[in-house]
């Protein structure tokens, strides 16, 4: 048996969690990557939500969804992820199965413009009023750079203090590794108790 490494990892996550025909969300879109693998997952079926606050992220996004010809199953937002409840359109609330974060800043992008621990707070709190029970949320979280060490500290406070009636929070981390690697914190919703 091999460990997987961090980011195969996160996507090994969502393909358990997501299945054609789900709604899903890109909390941070980046560069694209994670929103071409959401369309995928959920298929010709399935509706994938985008966030970023930068153009040049939501140019990115886009660019790498219509080569792929997945245009039909996203709604991109030109907003930060704690407008996630009031974006996405109410006959999808209680339906996403799925969202993934990669915080920190985007790649080759502004590295001034970083994802800030209060509004990835809102996010995950949002989601999990309006996900599916057992959806899964997938945190990749960079800590290499000041802000995201503070991020990453203040993330870790609040997950550890879910409720785990509501949740189970894992950290998938490598230990030994130099120059503070990425490491994810996936929250799965729990199915209602009753």
């Amino acid at each position: 048996m091999k460990l997987e490494r961090i980011l195969p990892f996160a996507k090994t996550l969502l393909a358990k969690a997501i299945k054609p025909g789900d709604a899903v969300v890109d909390g941070t879109l980046g560069n694209g990557h994670d929103a071409e693998l959401l369309c995928e997952l959920v298929g010709d079926s399935g509706q994938v939500f985008g966030f970023d606050i930068q153009e040049t992220a939501l140019r990115n996004s886009l660019k790498r969804i219509e080569k792929r010809d997945f245009t039909d199953r996203v709604t991109f937002y030109q907003r930060g992820h704690e407008h996630i409840k009031e974006s996405i359109p109410p006959q999808y609330h209680g339906k996403i199965t799925a969202a993934i974060f990669n915080l920190g800043y985007l790649p080759g992008g502004d590295k001034t413009l970083v994802t800030q621990p209060e509004t990835t707070i809102s996010a995950i709190e949002q989601l999990l009023s309006i996900m599916a029970p057992e959806g899964m949320i997938v945190l990749v979280i960079y800590h290499g750079h000041p802000e995201g060490a503070v991020e990453r500290d203040i993330l870790l406070q609040y997950a550890g203090s879910i409720d785990q009636k509501k949740a189970h929070v894992l950290q998938y981390r490598f230990i030994n590794q130099i120059n503070n690697p990425p490491f994810i914190m996936a929250i799965e919703k729990r199915a209602q108790v009753e």
